[in-house]
């Protein structure tokens, strides 16, 4: 047979020019077309009113939601220089908008310290609007350009008012393209504060304000003089901190300035968020391990030289002297590298020796100067220490040598019989009456089933020891087959699907949220993989005539009747739980791959998501009151 070859000439090759490879491949640029990629448009904008911020020229920002859902950033700083760019013959404002890798940040003494050094924020962001205007304030004259269709500019820039020759500044509004962002142009709210008072907390003294001014009218104003000491005040709201002082280090090395500000609470979670020029380094890098390195080696030292730790005693490990530990820890480097365009990983390698040398000094001065507090930290790693040492033995309960040993151990997992993990998935099942159904309803080339008796242990509150002596939690542990701590290994995860399947009721939200609790906590890099996911059993079933309807909730009941014709007559039975279904309707409403609904459990922001568990699983009986009082009208799933 004669393969057939296909016409391929020079005529296929193609030339995007300007901005349209932007449109073309948006998630090159902003990594999804979703709400993450629509709200990363505000952080372009933003960072750049930061930027001058870091170089000491703007003390004021404004972020305001328009009424159409357009984005005004405004800020005090230099304003965009407004001459010709003799390079593109364009003005200069017209060549940051519509130039990839155009910016002031490539060298030449704009900025010393930046967190956008590609060079692609505003054209991005022009590129993938509908349309985009900038006011330059400047030598006391506005300067006007707007560009439509996909950053093409209606006219060159213009002076079109005057103003005071104090007065600078830059002004940018944009409409996100909805032929872009197909799935939704609409912001939320609470994604831009989030951001908006983290930049506050990492800039102290920078006044950054908020308007919402849709329907819901709103304003808040965030401004910290005292920096990320601040930042650990907040995350610890929830906690009991173990020693007075918030400690607070900083210092400076060749060009490269490191802030750390830390607190021991008694909780057994660490809390430890990394940045370098306000970018979320969220998978750390050599900022932070210059930092940890430097934690542990200064606590064993200090333990040793004041003979609390004896010489036949082994050192503490960097896990033993984390526990309970809110930790900030914020570089600004003149030329970071980091792995890839998402800036998640500090790879710098002068760094981590930099990190460790500033660290160190200041964290040894502060336990020499208070040696009470002193001890009272050493005091808790030593016992996060015992606990590691039981948690040890206890794990040895946890290994899995084959489905058979689970089964046999356990006498709860229902395997399924693929051993490709891609394919395979795990439903964790409220209780025994609902995994009968279950079992019989599944898939089982690829369905495994794994009951728990009701409510699992609140890990919030308890140590690692305690948690892997819980029966329910060593079978969630051995089923996933990752292990958990310094043992975790996502290559060992059995199943890529962990889905939670409990009750569309009170108590059945309450074993979701302490099974999403052990995830985030111990399996976090599965909730950041999109391993975990929440099954959606319906709560009414509907029939009339012949059709019969499962929904959700009450708003899709409610709206479902409404879509009915006239004079119709139907019947609504709220469901019972998942043990009162039997196997056929619980596989077709809830288990059924074409059938059902599922909920990916995700962090858009680990210390929103942080924040949460620690109120709704934590001590503190009146947050979690207030944050349900608050929250329960507005949602009825947790999504994370």
């Amino acid at each position: 047979m004669e393969k057939e070859i296909k016409h391929y000439d020079d005529s296929d090759i193609q030339v995007l020019e300007g901005l349209e490879a932007i449109r073309k491949r948006p998630g090159m640029y902003i990594g999804t077309t979703g709400s993450r990629g629509l709200h990363h448009l505000v952080w372009e904008i933003i960072d750049n009113s930061i930027d001058e911020a870091l170089a000491g020229y703007c003390d004021d920002i404004e972020v305001i939601i328009n009424p159409d859902n357009s984005i005004t950033v405004k800020d005090d700083g230099r304003g965009i220089p407004t001459g010709i760019n003799e390079k593109t013959g364009l003005s200069t404002v017209e060549t940051v908008f519509t130039k990839l890798h155009a910016g002031g940040k490539f060298g030449g003494g704009g900025y010393k310290v930046s967190g956008g050094l590609h060079g692609v924020g505003a054209s991005v962001v022009n590129a993938l609007s509908s349309w985009l205007k900038v006011k330059i304030y400047q030598n006391g004259n506005v300067y006007y350009i707007r560009f439509e269709n996909g950053g093409l500019p209606v006219k060159k820039l213009e002076i079109i008012d005057k103003c005071s020759l104090d007065r600078t500044g830059t002004t940018v509004t944009f409409k996100p393209d909805p032929k872009i962002f197909e799935e939704t142009t609409v912001f939320d709210y609470e994604i831009l504060r989030n951001r908006i008072r983290e930049l506050a907390f990492l800039n102290k003294g920078l006044r950054i304000i908020l308007c919402d001014d849709r329907a819901e009218k709103k304003k808040e104003e965030f401004l910290y003089h005292g920096g990320i000491s601040e930042y650990v005040k907040l995350i610890n709201k929830n906690k009991t901190p173990i020693h007075e002082d918030i400690i607070h280090i900083s210092g400076e090395e060749d060009n490269i300035f490191l802030e750390v500000a830390l607190q021991y609470n008694s909780s057994y979670a660490t809390s430890l968020y990394s940045f370098v020029n306000n970018i979320n380094t969220y998978e750390g890098g050599t900022h932070e391990e210059g930092v940890r390195r430097a934690l542990t080696r200064i606590i064993n030292n200090y333990a040793r030289k004041n003979n609390i730790l004896k010489e036949k005693d082994e050192s503490l490990t960097g896990d033993d002297v984390k526990e309970g530990l809110t930790m900030i820890i914020s570089c600004k480097h003149p030329n970071p590298q980091f792995e890839g365009q998402t800036k998640t990983k500090l790879g710098n390698q002068e760094v981590r020796k930099i990190a460790d040398s500033i660290f160190s000094e200041g964290f040894e001065r502060f336990l020499l100067e208070n040696p009470n507090q002193a001890r009272i930290i050493i005091d808790k790693c030593l016992t996060a220490a015992r606990a590691r040492i039981a948690a040890k033995k206890a794990r040895e309960l946890t290994r899995r040598k084959g489905a058979l040993e689970l089964t046999n151990q356990w006498g709860k997992l229902t395997d399924c019989s693929s051993r490709d993990a891609s394919i395979s998935e795990i439903f964790i099942v409220e209780g025994d009456s609902a995994a009968g159904p279950a079992k019989q309803g599944r898939d089982s080339k690829t369905q495994a089933i794994l009951p728990i008796k009701g409510k699992i242990l609140n890990v919030e509150k308890a140590r690692l020891d305690k948690i892997l002596g819980n029966e329910e939690i060593r079978s969630i542990i051995t089923a996933i087959g990752t292990g958990i701590g310094e043992e975790f290994d996502i290559s060992k995860l059995r199943y890529h699907k962990i889905i939670t399947m409990t009750d569309a009721d009170i108590d059945g939200a309450h074993i979701r949220t302490l099974l999403l609790t052990l995830f985030y906590r111990y399996f976090r890099p599965l909730i950041e993989k999109g391993h975990i996911y929440a099954a959606q059993p319906p709560l009414f079933k509907i029939t009339h005539g012949k059709t019969t309807k499962y929904v959700l909730n009450e708003k899709e009941r409610n709206e479902y009747i409404a879509s009915l014709p006239e004079n119709t007559k139907y019947e609504i039975v709220r469901m019972k739980g998942l043990g009162e279904m039997d196997s056929i309707e619980l596989r077709e409403t809830t288990m059924h791959i074409d059938t059902r609904t599922l909920v990916k459990i995700n962090i858009e922001d680990a210390m929103v998501a942080d924040e949460t568990f620690q109120i709704l699983m934590g001590e503190e009986v009146e947050p979690r009151r207030k944050f349900i009082e608050e929250n329960a009208l507005k949602v009825k799933n947790l999504d994370i």
